[in-house]
């Protein structure tokens, strides 16, 4: 392959996964044309896209983006990348690869590889369970608003009881007062 389009080749890559901070790499293994295209289909209707790249230029694209997965770069890879959060990749992904492998009896169709969060390199279990980022930003909203909400109370509940003692104080008055 010449040189020029090799260049050809990265820069199509680069401009394709330039961006990508959070993918997963598979390893097909004896996938036919109908289980690739069932696959590819199930993760398109999820908003996944799918790429069989060439490791030397995907290890190149990936490390200009400050992503090293070393080991990852061996034998056939596709790569995953897409929806709403790599939980939600994760998911769709094994969801797909399980789907895929109909008959308990055949070989596995697709090996998972490793999994990239935000440009770090994780298992693939960790992927799954990794929070989406609308449910990080509510654990954080959760722990900012904790303590307020304990402080008022802490500051409300007393005030609240003490009412309380004056209403019932009043009524009794009150009501104790035509009697006399």
């Amino acid at each position: 392959m010449s040189k020029k389009i090799k260049d050809l080749e990265l820069q199509a890559l680069r401009a394709t996964l330039g961006g990508v901070r959070d993918f997963v790499a598979l390893e097909p293994i004896k996938v036919d044309s109908a289980t690739d295209y069932d696959f590819r289909r199930k993760l398109r209707a999820k908003n996944v896209r799918v790429q069989l790249v060439k490791n030397s230029f995907a290890k190149k694209v990936f490390a200009e983006g400050g992503i090293t997965a070393d080991s990852v770069w061996s034998g056939a890879t596709l790569v995953c990348w897409g929806g709403d959060s790599v939980k939600g990749l994760a998911t769709s992904i094994d969801q797909a690869v399980k789907e895929a492998k109909k008959d308990p009896k055949s070989p596995e169709k697709f090996k998972v590889k490793t999994a990239v969060a935000d440009g770090q390199v994780v298992t693939f279990e960790v992927a799954k369970t990794l929070p989406t980022r609308q449910e990080a930003i509510g654990a954080v909203i959760a722990a900012a608003i904790g303590p307020g909400a304990t402080l008022l109370a802490a500051v409300m509940g007393p005030g609240s009881d003490l009412m309380s003692i004056v209403k019932t104080v009043e009524e009794t008055a009150g009501a104790a007062a035509p009697a006399a």
